[in-house]
C-alpha cells in the first residue's frame, strides 16, 4: 500500500514560526518595553520562548484553553498580574508585530508544487482551527489542503494517535497511506508512526541523533523519501 497523502504541520515546519515570533517580538518590546529582570532584548526573547513551550505544553495536555494559555504566558513574561482583557489588549498588540513578520520557508511553495500531482495533503496542527486557517491564507497556501484539523476542536492533540487517525479518517484513507512531516521528533515523527503513519522529522536545524526516526533537513529531499529514494541524503523508511 502506497503513501496518497501528505499531513502537515504548520509551525516551524512550513511556516517560520520561530523567525516570526522573534521579530514580532523585538518589535513589540520597542513599544512596550523591556520586562522587569531582562536587562536586554536577547534576554527577553529568551524568556519568551521559555515561557511559550511550557504554557503550550499545558495546553496540548488539556490543561487550559487556547486563550488562557495566551493570557498566562502575557502574566508570567511581564510579571504583571493583569486581568483576562487587559492580557489580551497586550497579546493582541504583540500579534499586530508578529504578523508583520509572517512568512513561509522558502522551500514550502516548491515542495507542495512538486507533490501536487501526486499526492492529496492535509493539515494537522496542535492549534485551532481559526487561528490557523487565517495565517494559511494569509501566506496564500490555504488551498493547497483539502483538510485542517486542529487539537482545539478536535479536544485531542498530537501525539496522540486518535489525533493522526482523526485526520485519516477526514481523508477516507488508511494510516499506512498516509505521511505525517512535522519538525518535532516525538510529538509529530514518532507520534505519526505510532499510529501507522508514515511519520517524518523535519529537522531543519540539522540537529540529528534520532536513528529511530526518518529525518529530513529539508523540505527538496520530501519528494524522495515518499519515493523511497535514497539519492542525495534523502534516508529510507524506518519501521
Amino acid at each position: 500500500m502506497g503513501i496518497r497523502a501528505v499531513v502537515w504541520d504548520v509551525d516551524d515546519t512550513i511556516f517560520d514560526h520561530a523567525g516570526a515570533d522573534r521579530a514580532g517580538l523585538r518589535s513589540h518590546l520597542d513599544h512596550e518595553g523591556l520586562p522587569d529582570g531582562c536587562e536586554s532584548v536577547e534576554r527577553a526573547l529568551g524568556l519568551w520562548e521559555e515561557v511559550a513551550t511550557r504554557h503550550w505544553a499545558r495546553f496540548a495536555a488539556g490543561e487550559c484553553d487556547f486563550e488562557g494559555q495566551r493570557r498566562d504566558r502575557v502574566r508570567e513574561f511581564t510579571g504583571v498580574p493583569y486581568g483576562d482583557e487587559q492580557a489580551d489588549a497586550w497579546f493582541a498588540r504583540h500579534v499586530v508585530h508578529y504578523e508583520a513578520a509572517w512568512s513561509l520557508f522558502p522551500d514550502t511553495v516548491p515542495a507542495l508544487d512538486v507533490l501536487a500531482g501526486g499526492y492529496r495533503h492535509a493539515v494537522l496542527s496542535n492549534s485551532a482551527f481559526a487561528h490557523q486557517d487565517r495565517k494559511l491564507r494569509a501566506l496564500g497556501v490555504r488551498d493547497r489542503f483539502e483538510v485542517l484539523l486542529c487539537a482545539a476542536e478536535l479536544g485531542v492533540s498530537k501525539p496522540e494517535a486518535a489525533a493522526f487517525h482523526a485526520v485519516c479518517e477526514a481523508m477516507g484513507l488508511a494510516p499506512a497511506e498516509v505521511a505525517y512531516v512535522g519538525n518535532e521528533p516525538d510529538i509529530d515523527a514518532r507520534g505519526a508512526a505510532g499510529a501507522g503513519l508514515f511519520g517524518i522529522w523535519l529537522d531543519r536545524r540539522d540537529t540529528g541523533g534520532r536513528p529511530d526516526l526518518t529525518r529530513i533537513t529539508g523540505l527538496a529531499q520530501l519528494p524522495g523519501v515518499l519515493r523511497g529514494d535514497t539519492r542525495f541524503g534523502a534516508p529510507t523508511r524506518i519501521g
